[in-house]
């Protein structure tokens, strides 16, 4: 073997041996994120209901700053048990895999968007021909879970409408999101994938930002690829692909 092959070889092996450590050092990250999101939640909780106890047995003696600060108090801790939420629901998005199932995905978005609105005006248009896909229920539902919650988040308008449509690409199936909320600027397309962003101070839409975090982590885990197309005012339409799936 000549010098050129062995130094071919020799740094294919430090590439794998970088990659092969990469892997154990995010499933180290995952881990601890896990721990860290689901143990912290136990003493969070004794705090709020610590001091809705100390807010109750005080009422009498409050004056309106008091009663100022113990709301937010309560609001911070709400603020920081989402937080974790979304933390735990990021470590937990590729830990487990599920058994492929048929999912009616018409029927999935009709209660789903139910569930989000219910006794607003806010609609649903489904696209023609919804499928039913044999795949991951659980996965499948949060991604669209996720993508419906941020429309109704933050259209931040009454007369609320989203359509989902699902379309083939290359024979795979992918999904349309499209809402007629306030938009996105093209400088924030890429900034809103990454964990504990929100475009909107949390004071004026509560949350922890790591919904289409999630919503990346899950389809990229299943061999897909999510996007955006939105312009500031003008809706904005969310596309993820789902390989894994088989149209029935």
């Amino acid at each position: 073997m000549d010098d050129s092959q062995k130094s071919k070889d020799q740094l294919l092996a430090e590439v794998q041996a970088l990659r092969e450590a990469l892997q154990r050092n995010n499933a180290d990250l995952e881990q601890f994120a896990y721990v860290a999101s689901h143990d912290l939640k136990a003493p969070l909780r004794g705090i709020s209901n610590l001091a809705q106890w100390l807010e109750e047995d005080l009422t009498p003696q409050l004056g309106a700053e008091s009663r100022r600060q113990f709301g937010l108090l309560r609001g911070r801790v709400r603020r920081l048990e989402t937080l974790l939420e979304g933390l735990l629901e990021y470590s937990r998005a590729t830990r487990w895999r599920h058994a492929p199932e048929p999912v009616d995905v018409g029927a999935l978005l009709q209660a789903l968007m139910a569930q989000l609105t219910a006794g607003s005006p806010a609609r649903l248009d489904l696209g023609p021909a919804m499928p039913i896909l044999t795949t991951e229920r659980l996965p499948l539902q949060q991604v669209l879970m996720n993508l419906l919650s941020n429309a109704a988040k933050h259209a931040r308008r009454d007369d609320l409408r989203v359509r989902v449509e699902v379309v083939g690409v290359r024979g795979v199936p992918q999904f349309r999101v499209t809402d007629n909320g306030q938009g996105i600027a093209s400088q924030h397309h890429e900034k809103i994938w990454s964990p504990f962003q929100t475009l909107v101070a949390r004071d004026q839409v509560e949350g922890a930002g790591m919904g289409l975090c999630v919503v990346k982590r899950i389809v990229e885990s299943r061999g897909g690829q999510v996007g955006v197309v939105s312009d500031l005012g003008h809706g904005a339409t969310f596309h993820f692909t789902w390989p894994d799936a088989r149209r029935e």
